[in-house]
C-alpha cells in the first residue's frame, strides 16, 4: 500500500482491538445497568486521532478506518443485551447453549457487515442519508487536525456537551427530562429529554425528516389518541398505547420493505438497459451467496434453529439492516431490539418456534442491525474522507466477530455476577420489551395498515420511517429534536450563522455527549 495513503494498518489493527475491548464490555454493562447505548463513534475517533496522531505518517484515512474497528463491537453489545436476557426473564433458570449465543452472535456480525457492503453505495451515495453521527466523526476528524476558528467551535461545543452530560448524569445537578405538559384525561404528560445530542441531531438532519418525526409524535399522542378515547373507538389508554406502538411499527417496516422493493426493481431496470452488465462482478454475488448459505447452515447444525428457521432469520435480516441503515441515516437513532421482535414474531407464526429460538432469532437480528447502523455511520464519514470503504468493511468484520465473542462473555459473566435480569441491578429494559412481545404482536391490524402506509409513502418518495419512529418512541426524544430543528432554522435566519457554524458545533455537542457517556459507562463498570 502506498504509504503516502495509509489504512488498514498493523498499529491501527493492534490500536482498534485494544479499543474494541473496553468499548464492548462497557458498552454491554451500561446497555444491561441503564437500558441506554451511547454512540461511540466519535469517542472512539477522538481516541484514534489521540494515539496514530502521535505518528508522522499517520492518515486521516488510518485514523478512520481505525475507529471503525474500535467502535464495532458496541452495537454487537448492544444487540444481545437488548435481546437475550429475555430467555431468563421468562424463565430464571433456563439454560442456553454458550455455543449456541457464540454462533448466533458472529453470525449477526458478518451479516451486519454484508449487508452494508450491500446497501452502501445506496444509502450513502444514492439517498445521500446525513446519518448524523457519522457527520460528527467526519467533522471532529477533519477539523480536530487543524488549529483556528473550525477547530476552536468544535471542540468547545464539545466540552460544553461533556461537562453537561457529566453534571446531569453523575451529579444530578440538572434534570434528565423536563415535563413540558401536565396531562388530561385523554392524555398523559408529555415530557422532554434535556440532551444536546437530540437537540444537535435535530439541527443536522434535513428538516422533513425531522417535522415528519415531530409530527408523528404529536399526532399519536394529541390526536390519535385523545380521539380514539374519546370516540369510543378505544375502550382505554393502555389498548390505544399498543395501536399506536404497532402503528409506529408497521410504518418503520413498510418503508424498508418499500425501499427494498425499489431498489430490485431499480437494479433489474439497470440490468436490462445495460445488458448482462450490472455493474456487479459474479465473485461478489458468489461471495455474498455464500455467506448468506454459511450463515444459514452454521446457525442450522450449531445453535437449537432448523435449517427453516435459520433462512427465515437470514431473511428477516436483509430486510432488517436496511431499515436500519435508514433510521440510522435519517434519525441517528437504532431501534436494534425493535427489528428483532418484528422478525421474531413472524418465525413464532411460520414455524411456531420454542423459546429460545425465538430469542436467538431476535438476537442475530438485533446484532446485525446494531452492527449495520454503526458501519453506516463509519462509512458515512469514509465516503466524505475518501477512504476505501473495502478496508473500513473488513476493519469492521474483524470487529464485530472479536466484538460478538467479547459481549457473549461479558453478558454470561454478569449474569452469574448479578445472579438475574429484569431486577434494580440489571433491568435490561429492551429485553423485557422482546420477553412481553414473544406471546405475540398485540394488535396486527394496526401494524399492516402502517405497513401498507410505509410502503406507499416510499412510492411517492416520501419516507414514513422517521413518522412511524415519532409515533413509536414517544415524547422524550421527539419533542427535543424537533425543538433543535426549529432552533436552528430560526438561528439561520435572524443570524449571520452559517451552515458550516451550525454543523460543527452540533457534531461537537453530539460527540460530548456520546463520549460522556461511553468515560461513565466504563468507570461505572471499573467501579
Amino acid at each position: 500500500m502506498d504509504k503516502n495513503n495509509r489504512q488498514l494498518t498493523v498499529r491501527g489493527l493492534i490500536t482498534g482491538i485494544l479499543g474494541l475491548v473496553v468499548i464492548t464490555a462497557s458498552s454491554m454493562y451500561v446497555a444491561l445497568r441503564l437500558g441506554a447505548l451511547p454512540w461511540p463513534t466519535v469517542f472512539v475517533t477522538v481516541l484514534s486521532m489521540a494515539v496514530l496522531g502521535r505518528f508522522k505518517d499517520s492518515t486521516l484515512q488510518e485514523i478512520n478506518v481505525t475507529h471503525t474497528i474500535m467502535s464495532a463491537g458496541a452495537m454487537v453489545a448492544g444487540g444481545l443485551a437488548f435481546t437475550i436476557p429475555g430467555i431468563w426473564m421468562l424463565n430464571p433458570e433456563a439454560e442456553v447453549n454458550v455455543l449456541s449465543l457464540m454462533i448466533m452472535a458472529v453470525c449477526g456480525a458478518l451479516l451486519g457487515t454484508l449487508f452494508s457492503a450491500i446497501y452502501r453505495k445506496t444509502l450513502i451515495e444514492k439517498l445521500k442519508l446525513v446519518y448524523p453521527i457519522g457527520n460528527a466523526a467526519y467533522n471532529t476528524l477533519k477539523t480536530g487536525i487543524k488549529k483556528g476558528k473550525d477547530s476552536l467551535k468544535l471542540f468547545a461545543a464539545m466540552a460544553f456537551s461533556t461537562v453537561f452530560t457529566a453534571v446531569r448524569d453523575v451529579f444530578g445537578w440538572i434534570p434528565s427530562v423536563l415535563k413540558i405538559f401536565g396531562g388530561t384525561a385523554t392524555i398523559n404528560p408529555i415530557y422532554m429529554w434535556v440532551s444536546p445530542m437530540a437537540l444537535s441531531i435535530g439541527s443536522i438532519i434535513d428538516s422533513v425528516s425531522a417535522f415528519l418525526w415531530l409530527g408523528g409524535c404529536l399526532f399519536a399522542y394529541f390526536i390519535f389518541i385523545p380521539v380514539g378515547l374519546k370516540t369510543g373507538l378505544f375502550t382505554d389508554y393502555a389498548s390505544a398505547d399498543l395501536v399506536r406502538q404497532n402503528l409506529g411499527l408497521g410504518l418503520m417496516i413498510g418503508t424498508g420493505v418499500g425501499v427494498f422493493i425499489k431498489t430490485l426493481l431499480a437494479f433489474v431496470k439497470d440490468k436490462k438497459k445495460s445488458g448482462e452488465k450490472s455493474g456487479i462482478s459474479k465473485q461478489t454475488v458468489y461471495l455474498c451467496a455464500f455467506v448468506l448459505a454459511f450463515a444459514a447452515v452454521l446457525m442450522a447444525v450449531g445453535t437449537e434453529m432448523s435449517l427453516g428457521q435459520a433462512v427465515l432469520a437470514v431473511a428477516g435480516v436483509c430486510i432488517a439492516t436496511l431499515l436500519s441503515g435508514i433510521l440510522t441515516g435519517q434519525s441517528g437513532v437504532n431501534p436494534m431490539e425493535v427489528f428483532g421482535i418484528l422478525v421474531l414474531l413472524l418465525s413464532q407464526i411460520v414455524f411456531s418456534s420454542s423459546i429460545t429460538v425465538l430469542f436467538l432469532t431476535a438476537g442475530i437480528v438485533a446484532v446485525a442491525c446494531g452492527l449495520s447502523g454503526d458501519v453506516m455511520n463509519d462509512l458515512k464519514s469514509g465516503h466524505e474522507l475518501n477512504t476505501d470503504p473495502k478496508q473500513q468493511l473488513i476493519g469492521e468484520g474483524i470487529g464485530g466477530v472479536i466484538g460478538a465473542v467479547i459481549s457473549v462473555v461479558v453478558l454470561l459473566v454478569m449474569r452469574k455476577s448479578f445472579g438475574a435480569f429484569g431486577t434494580a441491578e440489571l433491568p435490561a429494559p429492551q429485553a423485557a420489551a422482546v420477553a412481553s412481545m414473544a406471546s405475540g404482536l398485540g394488535n396486527s391490524p394496526a401494524m399492516y395498515v402502517g405497513l401498507l402506509i410505509g410502503a406507499i409513502m416510499v412510492i411517492f418518495g416520501f419516507s414514513g420511517a422517521t413518522l412511524g419512529l415519532g409515533i413509536y418512541l414517544g415524547p422524550q426524544i421527539s419533542v427535543t429534536v424537533g425543538l433543535g430543528t426549529i432552533v436552528t432554522k430560526l438561528i439561520k435566519k435572524f443570524t449571520k450563522v452559517t451552515d458550516n457554524d451550525v454543523n460543527l458545533v452540533s457534531s461537537g455537542l453530539l460527540g460530548g455527549e456520546g463520549i460522556s457517556g461511553v468515560v461513565i459507562a466504563i468507570i461505572q463498570m471499573l467501579g
